[in-house]
């Protein structure tokens, strides 16, 4: 199998479009390596505070939000996938690009167009997705109302959009 790999969080971008909802990756600030031993690392706690500060700080460089562009150039690059021959495409869905709260009762019509864009683009091509439904991106909100996956109701939540897709 020739393929190619990406995350969502990592290439996607596209993080405030197509109604898309804020996921714990939008708050990853990018730090300079010579600062990174004064950091209080993953496991610190991001309080509502720090990151309602992150989702408005318009001057820090949060890398996960832009990633690649694949959300404005997908056509392009699977284009180019099809040149190197590539038969499968291991792709994530961002979660809060399909549930925007990660609870919500509807999915996000806009998501869902989305994807389904981008699997015909694949199928044009003959490359078959493979798609993972969440990679290290939670949407917001189920991390500051429900604790994020210390609270077992995220799982129905995460099932409830593996059904919608």
């Amino acid at each position: 199998m020739w393929s190619g790999a990406t995350a969502a969080n990592q290439y996607e971008g596209g993080w405030d479009l197509g109604g898309r909802g804020p996921a714990t990756s939008d708050t990853a600030k990018a730090v300079r390596p010579e600062e990174r031993q004064n950091m209080e690392g993953f496991a610190a706690p991001m309080t509502r505070e720090k990151v309602e500060a992150a989702l408005n700080d318009k001057e820090g460089l949060y890398p996960k939000r832009w990633g690649s562009d694949f959300y404005h150039r997908y056509k392009e690059d699977i284009a180019l996938f099809a040149e190197m021959g590539f038969k499968t495409f291991r792709l994530s869905i961002a979660w809060s690009r399909i549930f925007p709260n990660g609870d919500d009762v509807e999915p996000n019509e806009e998501g869902l167009a989305f994807y389904d864009a981008v699997f015909d683009e694949l199928l044009k091509y003959g490359i078959e997705p493979l798609v993972t439904l969440s990679h290290y991106e939670t949407p917001i909100h189920l991390a500051l109302e429900y604790g994020g996956w210390k609270n077992r109701r995220v799982i129905g939540f995460l099932s409830a959009m593996d059904l919608s897709m």
